[in-house]
């Protein structure tokens, strides 16, 4: 590796979908001079956005070609982002990696849900609330009663979600969620509610693309209270879901937390509160709204009083 190795402090990419609020200005301090910031996409190698690091020798630099630098050659495989809803979001369902490196040349999208906060009474839609067929759920778009078989669940802070690739779902207004997904941002909009894009033209549908790729039952995976508490010296930690992609485990930190990234790369999250990641003689500080990227290989302790969401892939 050509380049020093150490955690990477990194630069949110802000984007300011028409469904967005300012929670992720004025809450988590992001600079930006967006109007509306509804994603932060706050660990990403993507065509679309990537980060940039903020703290170090490799201060200024895009974090793909950091990634080049340490000998990195694979595609990064996750994408972690925060998404403020103020708004509700499409209704959509992303497709698998063989349907997406066909017809989109680029992998599929599983992604999990964490709520970080939301508003009394908040829901979202995940899958059907029975089966149907694929006959049923195209009538079901075009005379508009889709609304009546899908799965509205109401949520609390604290709910996970796993929304394996092939799940219909949408985030509803009044909603702050951490996402941890396949690195991937292809997404078929089943409805958007006949709402106008930026060109006050209604945003486009892809609905033949989601017939053919939506799972029409109900999930069988568990959600909502997932992963148990377990007590710790340093804190409390709760697993929130494991998959071929990521690992991701959520922490309340009060006290210090080691951390070795063995052949795994190391995604921390900071939801509220403030820490330091600290390795050999060095630190950085964090705050609510920090990503830092740890590589693989490497060893720190993070201390501080936080509440952490903590990815691993490889």
């Amino acid at each position: 590796m050509s380049e020093k190795t150490y955690p990477l402090l990194l630069k949110p990419v802000v984007k300011d979908y028409l469904w967005g609020g300012k929670r992720l200005k004025d809450e988590f301090r992001f600079e930006t001079e967006k109007e509306i910031a509804a994603e932060g996409w706050m660990l990403a190698v993507h065509k679309d956005g990537t980060n940039t690091v903020v703290n170090g020798d490799l201060k200024g630099r895009t974090l793909d070609s950091v990634l080049s630098s340490w000998g990195y050659k694979d595609k990064f495989p996750i994408l972690i982002k925060l998404i403020d809803a103020k708004d509700k979001l499409s209704v959509q369902v992303h497709p698998d990696n063989a349907y997406a490196l066909e017809k989109e040349g680029e992998y599929g999208k599983t992604e999990m849900w964490y709520i970080v906060d939301c508003k009394p009474g908040a829901r979202l839609i995940y899958g059907f609330n029975r089966e149907i067929s694929k006959a049923e759920f195209k009538e079901r778009i075009t005379d508009n009663t889709l609304d009546e078989v899908m799965n509205y669940v109401p949520v609390n802070v604290g709910d996970v979600f796993f929304i394996s690739a092939g799940t219909l779902h949408a985030i509803g207004e009044g909603i702050l969620i951490a996402e941890i997904q396949q690195n991937s941002n292809t997404t078929y909009r089943v409805s958007d509610y006949g709402r106008l894009g930026a060109d006050g033209k209604p945003r486009e549908l892809h609905v033949d693309k989601a017939l053919d790729v939506t799972v029409t039952k109900p999930s069988v995976i568990p959600y909502g209270k997932v992963g148990e508490p377990t007590e710790h010296d340093y804190g409390y930690s709760r697993h929130l879901a494991k998959c071929e992609y990521f690992d991701v485990t959520h922490y309340k930190l009060d006290g210090e937390l080691p951390l070795a990234s063995k052949e795994n790369f190391i995604s921390l999250l900071v939801l509220d509160g403030n820490a330091s990641v600290n390795y050999g003689s060095e630190s950085i500080k964090v705050k609510k709204g920090d990503s830092v990227l740890i590589p693989k290989h490497f060893s720190v302790n993070v201390t501080g009083k936080a509440e952490i969401i903590c990815s691993l892939c490889e």
